[in-house]
């Protein structure tokens, strides 16, 4: 099974894939503070997702709390991005379900450890 078979992961992905397009679109200002931050934590995410599926069982549950905890924050820097109008609300809206979904996927896999 390879990573893109696991749908978090793919979901993820893609998410990163969609705001990538997005930031291109940043005011300069904003794209190398909030636009990075973004991008960092999506990112980061990804990264611990690939942690936990490699990770014991035992260890997986810390770790999915901390994706989480990443996506939580997301939801509130695509806010602060949409109202600083560094997202306009079609990019906002689009970013904001992907995060919902991988949200519900991440509190299901949580209630699976």
């Amino acid at each position: 099974m390879s990573d893109f078979d696991i749908p978090i992961f793919k979901k993820t992905y893609e998410l990163y894939k969609t705001f990538h397009e997005c930031l291109r679109f940043f005011p300069k200002q904003e794209k190398y503070t909030l636009g990075q931050k973004i991008e960092n934590v999506i990112l980061e995410a990804m990264e611990l997702i690939l942690q936990t599926i490699y990770s014991p069982k035992n260890t997986k549950s810390e770790i999915i709390r901390k994706v989480s905890r990443k996506i939580d924050l997301l939801k509130y820097l695509f806010r602060l991005a949409f109202e600083t109008k560094s997202l306009n609300i079609k990019k906002y809206t689009t970013l904001e379900e992907m995060v919902i979904e991988i949200g519900k996927m991440v509190g299901g896999w949580l209630k699976s450890n």
